[in-house]
């Protein structure tokens, strides 16, 4: 364990399905973990509409003393509307959870070999938020830095090293010479610290067609914001979906643990979302934030039991395949822990 960090969460549930696998996931954490003390606070678009403001101040303040965060999904307009901001964008950025991990490995029949780390840059990039009018036209900036870049770099290095993964460095520095290039050229001095981890690089293009043609060939990818969100999507939908897909974004004092999904309003309500993803984001905050390893494992063997006992909500489900919905899955997951 940490022994410098609080055993205390704060949870939010967000909207849609995320106010139903949050609760799942809490119940799964306090069972292997009942020491660890939650607080729930609210945010999203529901929370806007309420107050004019999707990341209240209070919530804000809650996040900050538990420094350890679980958020479910939130609800965005696809349009501008003046005042609203990405909450989960927002808090990582006031946070300074500079560190994006997400874990892709199927655990569904048939197997495809992936085992893939994406290690995502999370707040510079293209979603630096700096946008602007200028005539008829639409700019905004992309900004990478290299204290930025090298930050998150030794974050991914030392995951590879410890998982003995090998590293792929991801860009598009031939036609992004100054922002990529600047990437490429922080990463590449980071690898220098870590002489055992195997380290190579791929055009981000690339990375994609080679992740599609051949799963197993990466083991940890290491991107910028944007790379990094496009392509862990990818490699969720090899694996098994995005309600098997969970994350967590670290900083130097705080830490985010959410699942990829987002809010599915079309099934939210129904009691049939998939916890999964919820769960597994809990074993990286028991992993990677409180040093709980055997806990995790012991969540994470816990859903692949599940999973090999035939449960499956519908999005995972074959044609024709029986199903079940969120609380008949989270009992079962709990049964095995």
């Amino acid at each position: 364990m940490n022994a410098t960090r609080p055993l205390t969460l704060c949870a939010i549930p967000g909207d849609g399905i995320g106010r139903e696998v949050i609760p799942v996931a809490v119940e799964v954490l306090l069972k292997v973990a009942p020491e660890i003390h939650v607080c729930w606070a609210e945010a999203g678009w529901g929370t806007f509409m309420e107050t004019g403001n999707a990341l209240p101040e209070a919530t804000l303040s809650a996040a900050r003393e538990a420094k350890a965060v679980l958020f479910g999904a939130t609800s965005s307009p696809s349009h501008r509307v003046e005042g609203y901001k990405s909450p989960i964008v927002s808090l990582r950025r006031e946070l300074d959870t500079f560190a994006n991990i997400r874990p892709a490995r199927k655990l569904l029949p048939p197997d495809n070999g992936i085992d893939l780390v994406v290690v995502r840059e999370n707040t510079e990039g293209a979603y630096s938020r700096r946008e602007r009018m200028k005539e008829d036209a639409a700019i905004s900036e992309r900004v990478i830095s290299r204290s930025g870049s090298e930050r998150v770099a030794r974050v991914a290095f030392r995951l590879a090293d410890q998982e003995n993964r090998p590293l792929t460095i991801v860009h598009k520095a031939n036609v992004l010479p100054v922002t990529d290039g600047l990437w490429r050229e922080s990463c590449l001095t980071v690898a220098k610290e870590f002489p055992n981890v195997k380290v190579d690089e791929v055009l981000v293009d690339a990375a994609a067609y080679h992740m599609v043609r051949t799963p197993p060939r990466f083991r940890l990818l290491l991107a910028p914001n944007l790379y990094g969100d496009i392509l862990s999507d990818l490699a969720s939908a090899l694996a098994d979906g995005l309600g098997m897909a969970p994350s967590i974004s670290l900083g130097k004092d705080f830490a985010i643990a959410e699942p990829v999904h987002g809010s599915a309003p079309d099934i939210a309500g129904r009691g049939i979302a998939n916890p999964i993803a919820s769960v597994l984001s809990v074993a990286l905050l028991l992993k990677h934030w409180w040093g709980f390893e055997d806990r995790a494992r012991k969540v994470e063997t816990a859903v692949a039991k599940t999973l090999s006992d035939g449960l499956r909500t519908p999005d995972i489900a074959s044609p024709g395949e029986e199903t079940v919905g969120t609380r008949e899955m989270a009992d079962a997951i709990l049964r095995h822990l």
